[in-house]
Order: structure tokens, then sequence, then C-alpha cells
């Protein structure tokens, strides 16, 4: 059976390497998207925002919808598994 400490500093290792790596993705913006974004006019940096949360807005909704839908099912099931009645054995 693995130690604690052990499995810990191996979970700590993967993260560190995973954000030493991702850093290089990070800096690959397209320049041209972002030499266009600079000299655009007011309508399209209006536009672009409104992009970016239609883009944003609909996963994050989704997200906490799952949620909370994942919470409710779970105290159902535990309600569920409390009753004295339950057909359940095992």
């Amino acid at each position: 059976m693995f130690d604690l400490g052990r499995r810990l500093s191996r979970i700590g290792l993967a993260a560190l390497i995973l954000l030493l790596t991702a850093v290089p993705a990070f800096s690959q913006s397209c320049s041209l998207c972002y030499t266009q974004a600079a000299a655009a006019g007011a309508r399209m940096i209006a536009a672009l925002q409104s992009g970016i949360l239609i883009l944003v807005i609909p996963p994050t909704l989704a997200s906490v919808g799952m949620i909370f839908i994942v919470y409710r099912k779970r105290n159902q099931v535990r309600l569920m598994d409390d009753a004295p009645d339950s057909d359940r054995n095992w």
C-alpha cells in the first residue's frame, strides 16, 4: 500500500511538470489576432467582447447546472439508503 506522503509528492511532482510544460503553450498567442484586436475600432472591440461572453457563459452555466443536479441526486441516494424499507440488501 502506498504511503500518503509519497503519493502526495508524486501528485505534486506531476502537477509541477504539467504547469511547467504548459508555459510555452500560453506564449503561442496568435499575433495576427492580437494585431487585429489592437487596431480595431470600438464596434469591433464590443463584438469581440460579446463573442467571448457567448463562448464562456453556456459552458459555465452547464457546469453549474450539472453540479447542482449531481448534488441533488447524491442527497436523494443517501436518503434512500437511510430508509428502513429499502430493498437493497448490500
